[in-house]
Parts: structure tokens; C-alpha cells; sequence
């Protein structure tokens, strides 16, 4: 990420161009002995009849201003506004270029930026939740998650960019057949991704080693000792067809996106 200097400087060096430019066409006329009031004239009612026939183009100018003024945004750092998000590439007069993280470059003008969510101001907090059977010792979970923190918080490639260390939080959710805790950590933005997946991989190996794995979700079909003889076969499979519907249709519903809390 650059600092706010070198994001300006590129945009006041083609501003300060463009003024320059016009200012030595001028004298070079006037040393010439062309007459430049009526230029001058002439280019102010341009100007007026440009500014009412370009007014997307005068809004593009104008908010990219107040953007740069209020420092929203700087080379290098991750944005997102509306549907669009990306880590700023380049600014220009007009327009600001995000890279987005498949590959392809996006283009907006300012006055499309609209609200900008800055993920690189402050740290990032993430919460992940980690599945159990019911009869998991969660404080052995707990000690297992608040160790891997220590570990990575020691680690030279991760332990730099800790905010704050993992830990769990305990009991998330008691759901049908599974003991939800969740663990959290806070770390310097655009880093996240690299410090959660290595989390997943080091509290998974770490509760293998205390004979400790996660929940896998399954669902029990009874039926009655009295009555089992009594029920046929083709009733049997039809109600075995049942269950596996039935759990196919809650693992659906446990895989649709739940809101941040």
C-alpha cells in the first residue's frame, strides 16, 4: 500500500501538465503577436457550453476530488462499493482502475463509486465455526484453539500480522446433531485469508492428535422391536428413501449462508 504522497503526486503531476502545456501555448502565441484576449474569450464560453454538455464528465472530476481530499481511498488497498470490489491499481482524473482478486481490471468513474467500504483501515476480525458431536469435551477444544494461537503468534511467517490472538468462544450453537464452537482472531487487514486457512489446518491436526474429530452428520431411522417383523420390505426401503431425503434436505439448509453476527 502507498502512502497518501505517492497516490496524489502522479495526479497533480498530470494536472500540473495540462496547465503548463496551456500556459506555454499561450505565450508562445503572444510572443508571436497573435491577439489571445479572444482566445481566452472564446475558451471560457467553451468551457460553459463544455460543463453544461459533459456534466458526467465535470461529476467524474469533482468527486474523484473530494475522494482524494478526504483520503478514501489509496494505491494498493482493498475497496468495495456496491457490487464492485478490488484492490486500487491506479488513479486517475477520472477514474479510479480496482484489480479485482479473479484477475480482470475494472475501470469506474467516481461518480459511479458511490459508498466505499475501506477493508484496509483497521484491523480485520474473523469468526469461524468449527462442528462436534455433542459429547466433545469443550474445554479441551477450547485449549487446543487457544494453544494454536500461541503457536502462530510465535510463528515469524503469521505472528507479525496478529492483532489479536485466536482463540475460541466457546458454545455458538446447539443444533440437531451437532455441538457448534466458534473461534475468532483479528489480524491486519489483507492477510486474513492465509492466517484462517492455516488455523484450520493447525486446530484440525492439533484435536486429531487428542483423539478429537469433527461431527459428521447423520440421522437415525427406528423402528419399533414389537413391530419390525411386521413391516415389509418394500415399506422398509420406502421409508430408509424418507430419511435419506430428509437429510439431504437439512445438509442443504445447513449449507445456505447464515448472517455475520
Amino acid at each position: 500500500m502507498l502512502d497518501r504522497s505517492q497516490t496524489l503526486l502522479p495526479i497533480v503531476r498530470k494536472f500540473l501538465g495540462i496547465v503548463m502545456l496551456v500556459m506555454l501555448v499561450l505565450f508562445t502565441l503572444s510572443s508571436l503577436g497573435v491577439n489571445i484576449a479572444p482566445l481566452l474569450a472564446g475558451a471560457g464560453v467553451m468551457g460553459i457550453a463544455i460543463g453544461f454538455g459533459a456534466q458526467k464528465l465535470v461529476s467524474d472530476l469533482l468527486s474523484g476530488f473530494f475522494f482524494l481530499i478526504d483520503d478514501a481511498f489509496r494505491v494498493g488497498e482493498y475497496i468495495e462499493t456496491q457490487s464492485i470490489k478490488g484492490i486500487v491499481e491506479k488513479i486517475t482524473l477520472r477514474n479510479v482502475m480496482l484489480r479485482h482478486h479473479r484477475g480482470m481490471l475494472q475501470i469506474i468513474p467516481y461518480s459511479d463509486l458511490g459508498a466505499i467500504t475501506n477493508f484496509m483501515r483497521g484491523g480485520i476480525v474473523v469468526k469461524f465455526n468449527l462442528q462436534f458431536p455433542y459429547d466433545t469435551n469443550v474445554d479441551m477444544v477450547r485449549k487446543v484453539i487457544k494453544g494454536v494461537g500461541k503457536e502462530m503468534l510465535k510463528d515469524p511467517e503469521f505472528g507479525n500480522n496478529f492483532i489479536k490472538q485466536l482463540k475460541s468462544q466457546g458454545i455458538r450453537e446447539v443444533g440437531d446433531s451437532v455441538l457448534t464452537i466458534r473461534a475468532k482472531f483479528t489480524s491486519k487487514p489483507g492477510t486474513h485469508f492465509v492466517i484462517r486457512r492455516e488455523a484450520y489446518s493447525r486446530i484440525t491436526a492439533a484435536l486429531n492428535d487428542k483423539g478429537i474429530h469433527y461431527a459428521h452428520r447423520k440421522f437415525i431411522v427406528d423402528f419399533p422391536e414389537d413391530s419390525s417383523k411386521a413391516i415389509d420390505q418394500e415399506t422398509r426401503e420406502k421409508l430408509m428413501k424418507a430419511g435419506a431425503a430428509a437429510a439431504a434436505a437439512n445438509q442443504q439448509q445447513m449449507e445456505k449462508p447464515q448472517e455475520p453476527t
